[in-house]
């Protein structure tokens, strides 16, 4: 009785999980799906973060950086009350770019960093309830890996 209840609540849980594809999915997925805005998507927590970074700053200079906030529904999460932080390591330097809400689903700051295609980010966003949720990124390393770019077959 119990083995059955509990082969029960895992297949419960499995179908859950494919049947609603938002929830069955990773970085490697996501990495296959252009972001709305053009940026790579993650996931943290309850959350997705889709990082854009300048493309094409050859030099280290004042360059944005933009991480838009959806749940797992793309529905977008309003930053009012946020605060965020985006630690660029680029071209042997580390910077950390103070993020702000901008609107929407928006968070937005200012950064000296080169467009190094090895750049490596950590998002980190404090929401208004104080928890903090964070994601990894490889922003460049995905339009440059199979050497074609951003374009679509």
């Amino acid at each position: 009785m119990q083995r059955t209840l509990i082969s029960s609540l895992a297949m419960t849980a499995a179908l859950m999980s494919v049947g609603n594809g938002a929830l069955a999915h990773d970085d490697g997925a996501l990495d296959k799906i252009s972001g709305p805005n053009g940026g790579q998507l993650r996931m943290a927590g309850g959350y997705h973060f889709e990082l854009v970074v300048a493309k094409d700053s050859k030099e280290a200079k004042d360059n944005p950086v933009t991480v838009y906030l959806t749940d797992h529904g793309e529905k977008k999460v309003p930053t009012t009350g946020t605060t965020g932080t985006a630690t660029i390591l680029a071209a042997k330097s580390k910077i950390t770019v103070s993020l702000a809400p901008a609107g929407d689903n928006k968070l937005t700051g200012i950064g000296k960093y080169a467009s190094d295609p090895q750049m490596k980010v950590v998002v980190s966003v404090t929401f208004p309830s104080a928890k903090t949720e964070q994601a990894r990124f490889s922003p460049l390393l995905t339009a440059t890996a199979d050497g074609h770019g951003n374009h679509q077959h």
